[in-house]
């Protein structure tokens, strides 16, 4: 017996495009499908019921009837907005870098209701009065260990040696951290005997491992009440967005008007402590 001609889901609108004068297509991530594309047929229209309820980042409850190339939009009902969100440009430009996460690491039709449910929770968060920097860093933890890319954050990748609480190294290419020996090609007592040669390894300090690893394997609670010192949390930017840009093997688009965001909110604050 096939699927059912018409089904709902629940989704959060990642991005949307114009598809001749009146319509779109909407790419959407659910819980239960993965991530679709859709055709939402009339949404440009004035007075569309469609319309509000299909822009980029809404939650919503989705009716959908399937077609031959697209599955076509028949009803859609918000959930949530994010208001909170759309009224601040910085919070804005970061939940779109995480749609545009979502929309990156994922494939059409591949279902992972954990990610699903990751993405919902880090918009609520950023609606919100969450640390900005914070809940992007556990998302992109979070949403590499749920996709497969858990990354190696106690043994050494190289040697599988427990990693001591020294300075190491992560490795983007080797996939998590390597050990100070490992790194520089010796062994503990010196002695050459490996190269490892996996694209560019970053210092990581003893304080930024801890931070890591509880991001890994804590909830968000939990890795909102670490407080970061400006220091750290540049190490800590600086490793995942190196890891993810490998995953990737691209650059994330959206990553450059967030940063264009934060610099200037960090001169304007500047500005006014003077």
């Amino acid at each position: 017996m096939g699927s059912p001609r018409n089904y709902r889901t629940e989704a959060v609108v990642i991005k949307q495009r114009k598809f001749g004068e009146s319509d779109r297509v909407l790419i959407i991530y659910t819980p239960d499908f993965g991530k679709l594309e859709a055709l939402a047929k009339g949404a440009c229209r004035p007075g569309s019921k469609l319309g509000g309820n299909v822009e980029p980042l809404t939650h919503g409850i989705m009716s959908l009837a399937r077609g031959r190339n697209l599955d076509i939009v028949t009803q859609s009902q918000t959930i949530d907005s994010f208001p909170g969100v759309k009224a601040d440009l910085l919070r804005m430009a970061a939940c779109l870098y995480v749609l545009d996460l979502v929309d990156s690491f994922t494939v059409e039709g591949n279902s992972n209701p954990s990610v699903f449910q990751l993405l919902l929770a880090v918009l609520h968060q950023l609606d919100s009065s969450a640390t900005i920097g914070v809940a992007l860093h556990y998302f992109e933890m979070q949403l590499c260990c749920r996709l497969g890319y858990r990354p190696e954050l106690r043994r050494c990748v190289a040697c599988n040696v427990p990693l001591r609480p020294v300075m190491n190294f992560f490795s983007p290419g080797r996939g998590g951290v390597l050990c100070p020996s490992c790194r520089s090609g010796a062994d503990p007592e010196g002695q050459e005997w490996r190269t490892v040669s996996a694209g560019p390894t970053f210092p990581l300090s003893v304080a930024a491992l801890k931070v890591l690893r509880l991001w890994q394997s804590g909830d968000y609670d939990a890795a909102e009440r670490v407080k970061l010192r400006a220091e750290l949390s540049r190490e800590l930017e600086r490793v995942l967005r190196s890891y993810v840009g490998w995953l990737l093997q691209r650059d994330v688009k959206s990553l450059a008007w967030l940063d264009q965001l934060r610099r200037a909110a960090r001169v304007d604050n500047g500005s006014q402590s003077n």
